[in-house]
């Protein structure tokens, strides 16, 4: 079964080594970066969320206008607008962008950041919103017929959106949260769920609550998993280790630029504790060793709190690929994966990590094809 490979995607040359360059809408970097995403042999790209920055639907029509084939994975935090308005929203985005659009609802796990934008909603009750925002926008693209809904936080009345998806049933939803309560809803309605990159042992009991709470859903088929990395390669070991302490050493001493840039403090150097779970397990795995398993790198989630995706897997790409291929036997589909060099780490992957990988896949598929051919009670010769 192929594997997916997401990217990311911002509207500025910035990373946590990077000094942010240029406007906060860099219109020529974004011109260039996405069709590099592209060019790269990736199948989408994420686009963030945060109180601060631009929006990401805007971002993904321009995005998909400067490509051909890649698509756009939207993050999308329910709550600030009605569900019917997002239902039209992203349905009209994925009718101009030709059926590439695809949302990654992320509840929140700050009430800090969910504050700033006027929320101020407990952490449970979020996700309890989540749950009714999500059953309304999938209506919206689904149904043929005008419908209502009555829930605790939306009440919708002789709703109906002429505007659909291309894709069929409907728009991909992705979710990410690491929380009883994130298992609960995206559980239920997740196309794809989406975790933080931590060892395997802890990733596949992730995994493990993800199909029970699905199953407690009624699904009959569990969400696809999706794990995020941030992959330091170098031509060989040594030299991939040597530019991963380069890259803490860097992260270290602009820790406070940013915690600015975030308008927010981290954990870890003098920060604070993260409110959410994703962030609290990739701090646990840091201070249970530096490396785990054959790359797992740490030291990056304690510099900078665990504040998103920020675990590394280090080495030459074959030890990277080989990595990556631990996770796809535990169950892993898709594969998220960014650089601390944006624009130049998305075509060192295209180059040298993305082949190797699907390249192995098309192998074990080819392997099992055989035997999937053999019927039941005969010996394959």
């Amino acid at each position: 079964m192929p594997v997916e490979f997401i990217g990311m995607i911002s509207t500025r040359d910035q990373s946590e080594i990077r000094h942010s360059r240029g406007p906060v809408v860099d219109r020529d970097y974004v011109r260039r970066f996405a069709p590099a995403h592209e060019d790269a042999g990736f199948d989408r790209v994420l686009i963030g969320y945060s109180s601060s920055q631009p929006d990401g639907t805007q971002v993904a029509a321009y995005a998909a206008a400067q490509t051909d084939r890649l698509s756009l994975l939207v993050a999308h935090r329910p709550g600030f607008v009605a569900p019917t308005l997002a239902a039209r929203t992203f349905a009209t985005l994925d009718q101009f962008a030709g059926g590439r659009i695809a949302v990654h609802i992320i509840t929140g796990g700050s009430d800090g950041e969910q504050r700033r934008d006027g929320d101020h909603l407990a952490k449970d009750e979020r996700y309890d919103r989540t749950d009714e925002y999500l059953d309304i926008l999938k209506q919206a693209w689904t149904s043929d017929a005008p419908f209502g809904y009555r829930g605790r936080y939306y009440q919708v009345e002789d709703s109906y959106a002429e505007v659909r998806s291309p894709q069929q049933p409907r728009i991909p939803v992705y979710f990410g949260g690491s929380s009883a309560a994130a298992y609960r809803v995206g559980g239920k309605h997740a196309d794809v769920y989406a975790l933080w990159g931590e060892p395997l042992a802890e990733t596949a009991e992730q995994i493990a609550s993800v199909r029970a709470a699905a199953a407690a859903a009624g699904r009959d088929r569990a969400p696809r998993i999706s794990v995020s990395f941030r992959p330091i390669l170098g031509p060989t070991e040594e030299l991939a280790w040597e530019r991963a302490h380069q890259i803490l050493a860097t992260t270290r001493a602009n820790i406070e630029e940013f915690q600015g840039q975030w308008r927010r403090p981290t954990g870890g150097l003098g920060g604070v504790h993260p409110q959410n779970r994703g962030s609290q397990r990739l701090l646990a795995a840091a201070a249970k060793g530096e490396l785990h398993d054959r790359a797992l790198w740490t030291p990056l989630a304690a510099a900078t709190g665990a504040a998103g995706n920020s675990t590394a897997l280090v080495g030459t790409p074959e030890t990277v690929a080989q990595a990556l291929l631990d996770y796809v036997g535990i169950g892993v589909t898709t594969l998220l994966i960014r650089g601390y060099d944006p624009y130049d780490d998305a075509i060192d992957y295209g180059r040298h990590l993305l082949p190797l990988v699907r390249e192995e896949i098309s192998l074990r598929d080819r392997q099992r094809a055989p035997l999937a051919a053999v019927p039941t009670g005969a010996v394959a010769e």
